[in-house]
């Protein structure tokens, strides 16, 4: 059985995972027939955020905690996840992206990046391992590829769409550190043959779930026909 990973930022749009991306991603998973192996990482989010006010809490909580709450305790922790583990990984979108895995919402294109996570996704598209990455977390992979010889291609969305946020901003970030943005409208997918990197834009665009449903398995369908063809 083909073994999928899904990397969790935390649990919650604005400070961790997009938590209808994973369930839906976690979903897709299992409709192609594959497991799902949740992984996280043992570390305090950047910060909480009141999903109710959209302001700041004054705690702290840990992203392997929170994300345990989506994968309903079966996680594992990114230290013991190796490329052979897995046959492919997803990352959700989700702030955690940009707050957690990297700088990006602080920093923009001169963010840093989690070694971990750079690691991980360095050595598996060394080895040819498939990568999907949704909404915005192509940014994860701009910066785990920053200044190497992978020139990732990658839809972060479209500036002719109606979005929350400024696409022609992300994707000028994108380009700086070396990436080569596609705009793409929601529902579409990027597929970059060469690296083996999958993207789409789901809640990067203002959408009903049913579209980000539809965006996300027409992301998997695309993973399965990559794997498929091996």
């Amino acid at each position: 059985m083909l073994k999928i990973g899904v990397l969790l930022s935390g649990c919650g749009v604005y400070d961790g995972a997009e938590i209808q991306e994973v369930v839906l991603s976690l979903l897709a998973i299992d409709q192609m027939g594959a497991q799902a192996v949740c992984i996280g990482i043992d570390a305090d989010q950047h910060h909480v955020v009141n999903h109710l006010t959209g302001e700041e809490m004054p705690q702290t909580r840990n992203m392997l905690v929170e994300a345990a709450r989506i994968a309903r305790g079966d996680i594992q922790k990114i230290e013991n996840i190796v490329p052979a583990d897995i046959d492919a990984l997803v990352i959700p979108g989700g702030f955690g992206s940009a707050k957690n895995f990297t700088s990006w919402a602080f920093d923009g294109s001169n963010a840093t990046i989690r070694p971990d996570v750079k690691l991980l996704l360095v050595n598996l598209v060394n080895i040819g391992k498939p990568i999907v990455a949704l909404c915005v977390s192509p940014i994860v992979l701009a910066k785990a590829f920053e200044g190497s010889m992978i020139q990732p291609k990658m839809t972060i969305g479209s500036k002719n769409g109606a979005s929350p946020y400024s696409i022609s901003d992300f994707e000028d970030g994108l380009t700086t550190t070396g990436a080569i943005a596609v705009d793409l409208p929601l529902g579409e997918v990027l597929i970059d043959e060469e690296n083996r990197i999958i993207t789409a834009p789901c809640y990067m665009m203002n959408a009903r779930i049913s579209e980000i449903q539809e965006n996300i398995q027409a992301a998997f369908t695309a993973l399965k026909n990559m794997l498929d063809a091996e």
